[in-house]
């Protein structure tokens, strides 16, 4: 595809874009405050990664709901759900930080978990419909490709302003400032969601509600990619997790950290501005393999880097890795899963790798409060490395339109996606 059409797809893309960015800053700035403040109120490593791991609640509990709730509605009511969940989630969050409010620790500890609940819950509900709708906009693998590397910027740039504001209205005011200007995000997704044309009522629904989501894993080389995912999902976890954990060992200031993840963010969402232009050459399985090389290697060096400026080049490289992942991960589930059951699959990879994000952590703080941060990236390492195998056996699928899709004609059903 040419460069023009990818351009074309860009602008189509951008209400989309702008929703997941409002939604997603708010949930990436309080995943990486909320176990901050547990770290300066003296709490233990092991609270702050059940912090973190409870923005990964709701996606495993409500994921294949939510998939077939986008897959029944579309793309606005489960969007005005996310913000409001969103909202709600991070205000809550802010009156447990409150240090005025006369809240006991524990009470203070309930509200940034149940606020931390809520957060994922709106952001996984948002990124399902933005997900679907965006995959419609997409005639052919090579498009495909296109549309999730420039959707992509999204969580790359969220992950810049989320933690960089986050860390700067932290240590300009404090843990409940950060949290409050952070809940007025999800609110400019309704403005963007109001640019998002509707889509025509799905045909086949009731047939799709009466099978099994599992089922699903039947298709070829679904659940290769699935473990694949796991692999990225949970490295990526461990850069947010650990990268907390080994500034606060560095005694390194929560901008410093803020600034850290930032870089990793910007990394990210470079590569993906570069892939739309080179997706015609881009083999999914080699891209993947590769991806999870260099990620093993910046593992095994990340504990020798003891200053913020060697943390962020790490962080630099490693977002260069993991940012190529995401657009062909989400290319080969779209060519592999039925048209009709496109949020199903999004939600059921979401489920999958938010089990991985509510229990990891758990295992991240123990871990690291025993032995540091640098055993988390050295096992993580291993891991990874040991897993690039299974992604260079994932085939490219055929050329043409994705599995369940019918071809494009005319222009209406990519109309009615929009």
């Amino acid at each position: 595809m040419s460069s023009v059409a990818g351009a074309s797809l860009a602008r189509a893309l951008l209400p989309l874009i702008g929703g997941q960015i409002c939604l997603h800053s708010a949930m990436a700035g309080a995943r990486m405050a909320a176990p901050l403040w547990a770290l300066r109120e003296g709490l233990s490593p092991w609270v702050a990664g059940l912090l973190l791991a409870l923005f990964a609640v709701a996606p495993i509990v409500g994921a294949l709901a939510a998939g077939r709730m986008v897959d029944r509605h579309g793309y606005h009511r489960p969007v005005r759900r996310a913000v409001s969940f969103s909202t709600a989630g991070v205000a809550l969050a802010a009156l447990g930080a409150w240090s005025l409010a006369p809240w006991p620790p524990l009470l203070r500890l309930v509200l940034l978990a149940a606020g931390a609940v809520l957060a994922g819950a709106g952001a996984n509900l948002g990124l399902i419909a933005i997900q679907r709708t965006a995959g419609r906009l997409a005639p052919d693998p090579t498009a495909l490709k296109q549309v999730f590397s420039w959707l992509g910027l999204a969580p790359a740039l969220s992950n810049v302003v989320g933690p960089v504001l986050a860390g700067l209205l932290i240590d300009a005011g404090g843990f409940a400032l950060a949290f409050g200007v952070l809940s007025l995000l999800p609110l400019a997704a309704g403005w963007w969601a109001r640019r998002v044309p509707r889509e025509a009522p799905p045909v086949g629904v009731q047939a799709q509600r009466r099978r099994a989501a599992f089922d699903l894993l039947g298709a070829p080389g679904m659940r290769r990619l699935l473990l694949v995912n796991w692999l990225i999902s949970t490295s990526w976890d461990v850069h947010t997790f650990a990268v907390p954990l080994l500034g606060h060992e560095r005694g390194l200031s929560a901008s410093a950290i803020g600034a850290v993840l930032g870089v990793f963010a910007a990394s990210v969402a470079g590569v993906r501005i570069v892939i739309p232009w080179l997706a015609h050459r881009l083999r999914e399985g080699q891209v993947l393999s590769g991806a999870m090389l260099v990620t093993a290697t910046v593992f095994a060096v990340y504990p020798f880097a003891h200053t913020a400026p060697a943390m962020s080049a790490c962080a630099i490289v490693l977002g260069v890795a993991l940012g190529a992942v995401q657009p062909m991960i989400m290319s080969t589930l779209h060519q592999i899963t039925p048209h009709e059951r496109q949020g199903e699959a999004i939600a059921l990879r979401s489920m999958a790798i938010n089990a991985s994000s509510a229990v990891m952590p758990l295992g991240f703080g123990a871990v690291g409060g025993v032995v540091g941060a640098g055993a988390l990236f050295w096992a993580m390492g291993a891991l990874v490395g040991a897993g690039a195998a299974a992604a260079r056996q994932l085939s490219r699928p055929a050329a043409g339109p994705p599995q369940g899709r019918p071809a494009p004609s005319g222009g209406s059903e990519r109309g009615g996606a929009q």
